[in-house]
């Protein structure tokens, strides 16, 4: 598996490697003892499925706070999407600051995003699958999220020319960062 930092401390892009041959090909998307090999240690409880119909499908950014905050290991099952994490730990030197990366069925990419960060994505396909492990079970009451287009985090979602972002109530209703107090502290 090809393991690479990113510009955020703690978010990384997985690689698993694919062995194929006439009939398709093979691929061991997660093992433990291969990220704790990495010094990667991490307790999943919970694979997530969804399926976005169209392209321009955002979905995010979203966050789990504190007691059952989430890190989520990301991966596209079906079509392609881009994925953003945002840094939301107070004191961090990085707050506010946003990554993102491809993730499609034929790169094989994955993220991993640490507790104390929102989570979204754009759909660039239709149909796309997103398969995702967590740390945590869902826990309503700890559930938040942040707007996906808030000025402040300036994230480029690539959405092409004539695209109107498809969006659920909560996401269109979500606060900015400004008028948001962030449950995570930096610690490192």
């Amino acid at each position: 598996m090809k393991i690479e930092k990113t510009q955020l401390p703690g978010v990384l892009i997985l690689t698993p490697a694919r062995f194929g041959d006439a009939r398709g090909f093979f691929s061991e998307s997660w093992n433990r003892k291969t990220l704790e090999n990495h010094g990667i240690t991490l307790d999943f409880v919970q694979d997530n499925h969804s399926v976005s119909a169209q392209v321009g499908t955002v979905r995010g950014l979203h966050f789990q706070s504190p007691p059952h905050a989430q890190a989520k290991l990301v991966r596209c099952g079906k079509g392609c999407l881009f994925d953003v994490a945002v840094d939301i730990r107070r004191g961090s030197p990085t707050y506010g600051r946003w990554i993102g990366e491809e993730l499609s069925f034929e790169n094989g990419k994955q993220l991993l995003i640490p507790a104390g960060f929102l989570h979204g994505f754009v759909t660039r396909a239709p149909d796309t699958e997103i398969n995702y492990k967590c740390t945590d079970y869902y826990a309503p009451e700890c559930d938040g999220a942040v707007r996906y287009d808030d000025p402040d985090i300036g994230i480029d979602w690539g959405l092409p020319a004539g695209v109107t972002p498809l969006l659920s109530d909560k996401d269109a209703k979500a606060p900015l960062l400004r008028d948001f107090e962030s449950p995570f502290v930096y610690e490192g």
